[in-house]
């Protein structure tokens, strides 16, 4: 009978098991030192700072404005009649005093032609009046004729005097008519389309005939919101913000194609009264326009300079971020550790906007390498100077 011994037999399984017990235990161990290596290997991420500093940088104020004539004159006859000419060139420069239009003045010279001759009729009677009463002087010094008749002498004298001062007036009035034949133009400008055409009856001032605009300097309009005006007045209270003396802001136009005006000029108006239509206040400049370069209804833009923000902080724009929670920023701090900050910013100058709140001067803000990161997280920081982050010219907006 064969005998198995049980011991015998069991022994080479039971170390073949605690062979690969061991090796895998060993390669788990192995891949955990591994994972550990690796994550104490982890580079910390490198960042770029930007030390920000309190500064006074000028403000641009952009807003949408269209140009006006400084003075847009209404041309109107003042008689009625038929139209017989037009006596200037459509869109063409005219002087104050030239002839643009001429009313058939026949009517007119025939009125003043009777009223000359009863101007000489008149004339003729007050000298019949004043000899009699010239005769009769000696008469009622020598009491020869009645007080009464010497009176009624008298007084004619005065009645014909009257008379001639009334027709006086009736020549002046025609006169004037005549010279109303002759439509001038008030102001030297441009003149607009003929709006009635010749052989027209027109009707005294009911017909417009045309207009004259004044072209050099001309007028650019514009609108400040109500917001904006209150935001503009708490900045230079608080002393932020510090405005040219008198709001006599320096005024540049851009172009619908993008590009600027060649001449400047100066804001001159501002209203007290905000629109109920569009809640913003009537403001004005006044720029020159030598050429007609700028013509009336053109929309521009208009750039206001010659403001200044005091004390100011300038954070490139690529290093706001916007969160949940608002717009914030991450600040470098002592030990190298990126800090979420929230901040309230302003108007942009460049390519940075300007910081009202959240920071202050001397933190170092994180520009570049911001995607990399996350509140609390270990950086190497490496610094940026403020004339790689900003372009040298301002141009702020609203």
């Amino acid at each position: 009978m064969l005998i198995v011994n049980k011991k015998f037999y069991l022994r080479p399984v039971l170390a073949a098991t605690a062979a690969a017990l061991a090796i895998g235990l060993a390669g788990c161990k192995g891949k955990n030192n591994d994972a550990q290596h690796s994550g104490m290997e982890r580079p910390t991420p490198e960042v770029a700072a930007l030390t920000v500093q309190s500064q006074t940088v000028p403000v641009t104020l952009e807003y949408t404005g269209q140009i006006a004539g400084v003075r847009d004159v209404e041309v109107r006859g003042r008689v009625t009649g038929i139209l017989l000419r037009r006596n200037y060139t459509e869109g063409a420069p005219v002087k104050a005093g030239q002839s643009l239009f001429t009313i058939d003045p026949a009517p007119y010279q025939a009125a003043l032609a009777r009223a000359e001759a009863d101007l000489g009729s008149a004339e003729a009677r007050k000298a019949q009046a004043e000899r009699d009463a010239a005769r009769l002087k000696p008469l009622i010094e020598a009491h020869a004729i009645a007080q009464k008749d010497y009176d009624d002498a008298v007084s004619a004298v005065q009645i014909a005097a009257a008379d001639v001062k009334s027709y006086q007036a009736r020549v002046t009035d025609a006169k004037l008519n005549l010279t109303y034949t002759r439509v001038d133009a008030p102001i030297s400008g441009i003149a607009s389309r003929n709006l009635v055409t010749e052989g027209t009856l027109v009707s005294g001032p009911d017909v417009l005939l045309t207009t004259v605009t004044q072209m050099d300097p001309i007028y650019a309009s514009f609108g400040i919101s109500d917001n904006e005006r209150l935001r503009l007045d708490a900045d230079a209270n608080s002393g932020r913000l510090v405005l040219p003396k008198d709001g006599k802001f320096d005024v540049a136009v851009k172009l619908a194609d993008g590009s600027m005006y060649p001449k400047q000029g100066k804001m001159n108006f501002n209203d007290i009264r905000i629109s109920t239509a569009t809640g913003t206040s009537d403001a004005r400049a006044e720029l020159p326009n030598p050429h007609g370069f700028l013509r009336p209804g053109q929309f521009v833009r208009v750039e206001l300079s010659g403001a200044k923000r005091v004390n100011a902080i300038l954070v490139p724009q690529r290093a706001v971020l916007e969160g949940p929670q608002g717009k914030f920023v991450y600040v470098a701090t002592a030990d190298n550790k990126a800090e979420s900050r929230p901040v309230e910013v302003g108007e942009w100058t460049n390519e940075s906007w300007v910081i009202n709140k959240g920071l202050q001067a001397g933190d170092r803000v994180i520009v570049d390498g911001v995607l990399k990161i996350g509140p609390g997280a270990p950086v190497k920081v490496s610094n940026l100077s403020a004339q790689s982050t900003t372009a040298p010219a301002p141009a702020g907006k609203h």
